[in-house]
């Protein structure tokens, strides 16, 4: 009962949110652009509750056509049918509106800042970080997502030591955000004669992007160098001061960039990758406040937690934290079934915060 009085609730609220609306001074918009993010949030939660009134009503005219002792048997068994549906049906309706009400992470409409270093593993952890960096490259493409390359420090022969990349479009980083962790590779190197399997790391780090407006950064707590690039770029690399080392004083993060020409431009990469770690760390201690009392959480986001195992010798790849395994690596790799592994993820995220909601 206190399910539907909250529901009748949500729908009277959805009313008086589309009449506020009709009548809202436009010459505020910035109000205006945040009633309408509400009233489309509200919308989707007031279609799932009208589908679910629909069908209870129905199952109520249904109940009645069975106590109709005039029925023949076959109309019965028909009309049966359909209640048994029903019933079937109203479960995951319900299920689908508690969802639509969980609390929503502030950042999930965010566009996101990737990360990949290599880890333990010497040449081979580069490659495999390249592989990675290149899984979720082609993986955005596949969703119609912004792949912008921040930065990128290769070692030579496909290994890269990091990257990053600005990756954006709808719902980005609610799809990425249960990346961030510890990624091992298990397979034996090209250079490997005697086919011995060796077992590499690489980290993964996927930050909410944010602007200015998101995070104050004081330019009197930067510290900014400038030297010359160095490695592959070309003739301009060992010529200008175009390099940018920018340090945040008060919490020691570093942030260096000199993938381009223009100091400009590399002090711009540069920061939008600085408020990002910053603007994390703190989602992170908030997180970590959060999840002291979680039991079932979908892992921390710790760099150093490890995730996910990809086996190649045996065709599988593992993630620990839902115990979930995908006959299916080259298919991951190539970022055309990730989607296998996030769906679970997310999931099993809801899952854990309803029951939490419960208790």
């Amino acid at each position: 009962m206190l399910f539907n009085a909250k529901l009748d609730r949500l729908v009277v609220h959805h009313i008086e949110m589309r009449d506020l609306l009709a009548c809202h001074d436009m010459s505020d918009l910035k109000e205006f652009a945040r009633l309408s993010k509400e009233y489309s949030d509200l919308t989707r939660v007031a279609e799932a509750i009208e589908s679910l009134r629909f069908k209870q009503k129905e199952k109520l005219d249904l109940e009645e056509m069975l106590k109709d002792a005039s029925l023949d048997s076959e109309m019965k068994t028909m009309v049966q049918q359909d209640y048994d549906s029903i019933l079937l049906l109203m479960p995951e309706l319900e299920q689908n509106i508690k969802i639509l009400l969980l609390p929503k992470d502030m950042d999930d409409e965010r566009n996101a800042i990737l990360e990949v270093r290599a880890g333990t593993g010497g040449d081979e952890a580069g490659l495999f970080a390249a592989n990675l960096f290149r899984m979720y490259q082609r993986y955005a493409a596949n969703q119609g997502w912004k792949f912008e390359i921040i930065a990128l420090s290769d070692t030579g022969l496909g290994a890269i030591r990091e990257a990053s990349a600005s990756i954006s479009g709808k719902g980005v980083f609610a799809r990425l955000k249960f990346e961030s962790g510890v990624h091992r590779v298990q397979r034996v190197p090209e250079t490997e004669s005697s086919g011995r399997i060796h077992t590499s790391t690489a980290t993964v780090a996927v930050l909410p992007e944010v602007e200015d407006v998101d995070i104050h950064i004081d330019e009197k707590d930067l510290q900014i160098d400038v030297y010359r690039a160095s490695g592959a770029g070309g003739q301009h690399v060992n010529t200008t001061d175009s390099a940018v080392r920018v340090t945040h004083m008060p919490t020691g993060v570093i942030v260096t960039c000199q993938d381009e020409r223009s100091q400009h431009k590399n002090k711009a990469k540069a920061m939008k990758i600085l408020r990002a770690r910053i603007y994390e760390a703190e989602r992170q201690r908030n997180a970590d406040e959060r999840a002291a009392s979680r039991k079932g959480q979908v892992g921390t986001g710790d760099r150093s937690e490890r995730i996910r195992t990809y086996n190649f010798p045996q065709g599988r790849v593992s993630d620990h934290r839902i115990n979930l395994t995908l006959y299916k690596i080259l298919q991951i790799i190539e970022g055309e079934s990730l989607d296998e592994l996030i769906d679970p993820l997310i999931s099993h995220d809801q899952a854990t915060r309803l029951a939490e909601a419960i208790e």
